[in-house]
């Protein structure tokens, strides 16, 4: 349903995207705005699938200092399975790659697995080749300098997420630490998922305020 069609007033409306960029949940938002919990939800999922749009529509390259890494999202065992979990295969968790210019914005992207070809294609199509490219030690982050990226630094994650010189990946670990938290709030989210990953990456690092103005215009132009 799209928003300019809803039936419920501006007041009404603004007080809604109050609640859920303030990240209250449907069943507190039900309680304060007098909606049934089913047709709150029914109003954060239009707001997600915005917000999706959205950032699916950001073409622009990142450039700049740029931390890259990947995390894996999921229970940690599965009932019925016994599977080692192993970095870029043989994994039953969601892999996700992630980008972060700093100071700036931050992109994720699904993955099949964390290999040199798969991780490669990603970064070339998102990543200018003047940026300054900071990884961890991983395999799959081998061969950048010969894919035209002059600057990449490495750092061993195993230590510490920096190193003496200050190249560090702080940024793109702090949004992980964020997104997981948010993501253990809800229960199972498999259908969902790559809803809740871009929300989060579109939350991030922002004020409520911020969100409000930003998804008025979303709503507006849907």
């Amino acid at each position: 349903m799209p928003i300019k069609y809803s039936k419920i007033s501006d007041y009404r409306l603004k007080k809604l995207m109050r609640c859920f960029c303030s990240d209250i949940d449907a069943t507190k938002t039900a309680e304060i705005i007098g909606f049934n919990r089913n047709t709150i939800n029914r109003y954060f999922r239009i707001f997600r699938e915005a917000i999706l749009k959205k950032q699916l529509s950001d073409k622009k390259k990142f450039f700049g200092e740029v931390e890259l890494d990947e995390a894996y999202f999921g229970a940690k065992r599965l009932r019925g399975i016994n599977m080692p979990q192993q970095r870029g295969r043989g994994t039953w968790k969601h892999a996700v790659f992630g980008v972060f210019e700093r100071d700036g914005r931050v992109y994720t992207e699904l993955i099949p697995n964390a290999k040199s070809a798969t991780l490669r294609k990603v970064i070339l199509g998102k990543i200018s080749l003047e940026s300054s490219l900071c990884t961890d030690g991983w395999r799959g982050y081998n061969g950048l300098l010969d894919s035209g990226y002059n600057k990449h630094v490495r750092i061993d994650k195993s230590k510490s997420f920096s190193n003496k010189r200050g190249v560090h990946i702080n940024g793109i670990e702090s949004f992980w630490s964020f997104t997981k938290r948010r993501l253990a709030k809800f229960n199972g989210v498999k259908s969902t998922f790559m809803l809740h990953l871009k929300e989060g990456e579109w939350r991030w690092r922002k004020s409520t305020e911020e969100m409000e103005k930003e998804l008025w215009i979303l709503l507006k132009n849907t």
